[in-house]
């Protein structure tokens, strides 16, 4: 008898499933990142984007150390805590910048809270953190029991409010995962009730989110997140507010997780993951893309960059010009650089070396990891990373900085 109750529970979530799958709304083209008269070209080349142009290998030139404009390098407001990771950031309508991070004991600990602060460009200081989410709070919210929180993500909605997803985990590890939600009507100063996102009818267990969000014509945001259960794959979630009403897998296996997504125009995309392949693949960059604004993906060659199981951020500057952070190296997480891949090109190169502890033992090693890219006009760029699990770094990127760095390498290639 109890199999044939169980048979039938199944059967009935199947039947919901095919409902809920058949009544999704027809899915929208990807949205514009910025304005096409914003667009200020760092190079002043006359030859047109080549975006669909396959990416070659990343190209081994001496990295640029420009001495002017300088970066400038900061760190995120200490809150005690022994542990902090996975920072994230988001412009503000004032110009200013939000970010978020997750500081405790250690990673997936009890104590573990998410925080935020403020970073005002104008007088180039941080201020105090406040504490955006707890696992109590998490739990009044939800009604449901919470053991840890993770990975912050900030993203925009068309109605201009804020939105912070997050990671919940109920029982067991970072597989048991599964994400919420909380909505901000000022700018991050308050928050509403958390919400958890239903991305399955019958389990919604190992859904995570790591990278930022973009934006459909029609105001609803595709969210990249990932599985680490039964497989280790992308998936891209199309949400309106805090109820996800499609999703499609963006690969598949054991191999790639935390996508980080670069649009190329209304229907194409290409995803860049983060790689957890065994000891005998290759440790380079995984690629899905997609020709119908997200609703299907298709896994193409690697990017021939090393990738140690690390995550990577990703942003497309106004002018086309692509930025990503990672760590260059099959092993370990002791190096990070920014690489770049201009708009009429296909290789990517060098623009700056950010950490490198190569040349210490290895027990003196740091880690440099979970980079996050944000652009504030589409010239600019700010970074935050963890640096060592004990801080978290903060570095901007003027616009003079980019066209300085991209006049250089032309100079250096010429040569």
């Amino acid at each position: 008898m109890s199999r044939v109750i169980a048979f039938c529970f199944l059967l009935l979530a199947s039947v919901l499933a095919y409902l809920h799958i058949d009544s999704r709304p027809v899915w929208a083209p990807f949205a514009s990142t910025y304005p096409v008269d914003s667009v200020n070209q760092l190079d002043d080349s006359p030859e047109p984007p080549e975006s669909n142009k396959p990416a070659k290998t990343l190209k081994n030139a001496v990295p640029v150390k420009p001495a002017q404009p300088s970066l400038r390098m900061d760190w995120l407001p200490d809150t005690g805590a022994p542990s902090v990771h996975a920072a994230s950031l988001i412009a503000l309508k004032d110009g200013g910048v939000r970010a978020f991070w997750f500081a405790g004991s250690r990673e997936g600990a009890p104590d573990v809270v998410i925080n935020t602060a403020v970073f005002d460009p104008q007088a180039s200081r941080w201020s105090a953190p406040i504490v955006v989410m707890d696992r109590v709070g998490a739990e009044k919210g939800l009604s449901r029991y919470i053991a840890k929180l993770g990975n912050p993500v900030p993203a925009r909605m068309a109605d201009g409010r804020m939105q912070l997803f997050f990671v919940t985990v109920s029982i067991g590890g970072w597989a048991g995962s599964s994400i919420s939600s909380v909505i901000s009507d000022d700018e991050g100063l308050t928050w509403g009730r958390p919400q958890r996102l239903i991305s399955s009818p019958l389990i919604n267990l190992s859904t995570l989110v790591k990278s930022p969000a973009i934006s459909f014509a029609d105001g609803r945001l595709g969210l990249p997140a990932y599985h680490e259960w039964i497989g280790r794959f992308g998936e891209f979630l199309r949400i309106d507010a805090s109820q996800v009403i499609d999703k499609r897998r963006m690969s598949s296996g054991r191999g790639a997780i935390q996508p980080v997504v670069f649009s190329d125009g209304p229907q194409d995309a290409s995803a860049f993951f983060r790689q957890t392949r065994s000891s005998s693949q290759p440790k380079q960059i995984p690629v899905s893309e997609t020709k119908d604004a997200g609703q299907s993906w298709v896994v193409t060659k690697d990017l021939e960059i090393p990738n140690p199981n690390s995550a990577l951020a990703a942003l497309t500057l106004a002018n086309g010009t692509r930025l990503m952070v990672l760590n260059n190296i099959e092993a370990g997480r002791y190096r990070l650089v920014m690489v770049m891949r201009e708009s009429n090109s296909a290789q990517w190169q060098v623009m700056q070396v950010l950490e490198d502890d190569e040349s210490l033992a290895n027990d003196q090693r740091r880690e440099f990891s979970y980079p996050y890219l944000i652009s504030t006009n589409g010239e600019d760029a700010h970074l935050a990373y963890t640096w060592d699990r004990k801080k978290i770094r903060h570095v901007y990127f003027p616009a003079a900085w980019f066209k300085h760095a991209v006049s250089s390498i032309k100079q250096k290639e010429a040569q």
